[in-house]
């Protein structure tokens, strides 16, 4: 049992190894922190959305941004529209499942907003819906996926891909990419900078 979880971290290690090296992945992850930061100073906001372990992976970006990542600053517009049941609920039942983020995004998107959709496959329906109705509005997309990126790199404004197939790997790179996002946000806006 040892052997196999040293064999768990060792993949782990290795897929986040090949992030390192990944130059169009990190001039990605920089312009998605310009976007951010240029956004937070007129005044917008940042909303995020997934399925599962990326619904958690959105509330967790979104918590660090509105409450702090590594030291006490000013709050940061952050909203995850994976955690009110009442509007998934309904725009489930009403609409249906693959409307419950675009629904909530014309109510809630404003132009020059941004808009992270997480999806370890880069196809979920809802996702890709939600990317259709932000455009509408002028709201940037961001498609964090992995894979080959799926349908959701295809329509992005900016792609950020995991080059794994392993769905736990991609998860693991994708709060890990969010982590640096927060990092260098908060540095930007209320630190010394990066």
């Amino acid at each position: 049992m040892k052997e196999y979880i040293k064999d768990q971290i060792k993949k782990s290690y290795e897929t986040k190894q090949s992030l390192y090296s990944n130059e169009p992945l990190l001039d990605a992850i920089i312009d998605v922190a310009q976007k951010c930061l240029g956004l937070y100073k007129n005044g917008k906001k940042t909303l995020l959305a997934g399925n599962g372990g990326s619904a958690a992976d959105a509330q967790h970006i979104a918590a660090e941004l509105v409450g702090r990542y590594g030291f006490d600053r000013p709050s940061i517009p952050s909203l995850a529209l994976t955690t009110d049941t009442s509007n998934l609920t309904a725009i489930g039942n009403d609409y249906g499942y693959d409307y419950v983020f675009s629904r909530q995004l014309e109510g809630m998107g404003q132009e020059g907003d941004l808009f992270i959709g997480i999806s370890t496959s880069g196809n979920s329906k809802n996702i890709i819906n939600a990317f259709l109705s932000a455009k509408k509005k002028g709201i940037t997309t961001v498609a964090l996926v992995g894979k080959d990126g799926g349908e959701m790199a295809k329509i992005a404004d900016i792609s950020l891909i995991v080059p794994s197939n392993s769905t736990p790997r991609i998860q693991e790179s994708h709060i890990l990419i969010g982590h640096i996002l927060c990092d260098i946000i908060e540095k930007e806006m209320f630190g010394e900078g990066v």
